[in-house]
């Protein structure tokens, strides 16, 4: 999630993630076995483990049952945060192949025209490979900006933008901590968001038997027992209509007329979804990771805590 700019979902989680795992609230060695429902669909119980150990295990389940029918989904309750959305979407795309990721999440967003935080942002991924051209990889939050970015401004101290959030009595508000303290972040485009992250609400939650509505233990703020969280994984090989060659080839011409479509006045280029994290990771790479003062005083603390020492770091770029 760093290396791709999401600094939001990366290292800064390791000291809430641990914390929940010294409560006891996460499971640190589930056992998970998918069960076969259908001959394209398997259910996985994620045992209250973390999110990201479930996610994989079921991403990996629905390639291998679409692998076999063309189409594969897996439906999973009790799991946990699962971190940056892409990242499974990215194991389909790694195996030429199209992938979903749809899951709940705790309560910080209002229903368009409510004030009461009961719906989860909710993100959504899909990752479509080509063949030249990088893959398309959509990560978005239901929320006109995602709570971890609010979350990190608002540690900072920096006042959040106009209309990304209500404070507790559904009043609009710059303060982050307002946000977080009782408050609600905005779903994009209004109504529309809304309803987006009501349907996230039933595949993530309804569908798979998993908390929904507002059920959901929010990761920083209820120690009271596990997350409940829900996830849905879709595979389409692309392969069903064509060879996968053609796709591809299809996918880079679709890409390149995009782009030739020109950039609008005040804009450099057209960018496709995932171009940007693409390049991002390119530069990180050689660079290395860039972390804010209060990160990195929360990764020294936690770090004293479990007796290991942090990497090595830099004071500037690497390059």
């Amino acid at each position: 999630a760093n290396l791709r700019g999401l600094d939001s979902h990366g290292v800064a989680r390791i000291p809430i993630y641990a914390k929940r795992l010294r409560l006891g609230l996460v499971n640190p060695r589930p056992a998970l076995a998918l069960r076969r429902v259908a001959p394209s669909a398997a259910a996985l119980d994620g045992e209250d483990g973390m999110g990201m150990v479930v996610g994989t295990a079921a991403m990996d389940g629905a390639l291998a049952i679409a692998r076999e029918a063309g189409v594969g989904l897996v439906g999973v309750r009790r799991s946990t945060h699962y971190g940056m959305a892409a990242c499974y979407v990215l194991q389909a795309v790694a195996a030429d192949c199209m992938g979903c990721a749809f899951t709940n999440s705790s309560p910080g967003m209002a229903p368009y025209g409510g004030r009461q935080p009961i719906l989860g942002v909710n993100p959504l991924a899909v990752g479509v490979p080509a063949g030249r051209r990088p893959a398309i990889v959509l990560d978005m939050a239901m929320s006109v900006m995602a709570r971890g970015k609010l979350r990190l401004a608002a540690l900072a101290g920096h006042p959040i933008p106009e209309g990304l959030g209500v404070d507790a009595q559904g009043r609009p508000t710059r303060d982050g901590m307002q946000v977080f303290g009782g408050g609600a972040v905005l779903p994009f485009g209004g109504a529309k968001g809304s309803a987006l992250a009501i349907w996230m609400e039933i595949m993530g939650g309804v569908f798979t038997g998993a908390a929904f509505a507002g059920q959901m233990r929010g990761l920083y703020e209820d120690f009271s027992g596990p997350q409940g969280i829900g996830h849905v994984f879709l595979v389409i090989r692309p392969d069903l209509f064509m060879p996968l060659a053609e796709f591809q080839a299809r996918m880079d011409e679709m890409i390149e007329r995009l782009k030739a479509s020109g950039p609008a006045e005040g804009v450099d280029e057209v960018l496709m979804p995932g171009e940007p994290e693409v390049r991002e990771e390119a530069r990180r790479s050689r660079t290395g990771l860039p972390l804010g003062p209060e990160v990195l005083a929360a990764l020294e603390a936690e770090a004293a805590q479990a007796g290991v020492p942090l990497p090595p770091l830099s004071p500037r770029p690497l390059g």
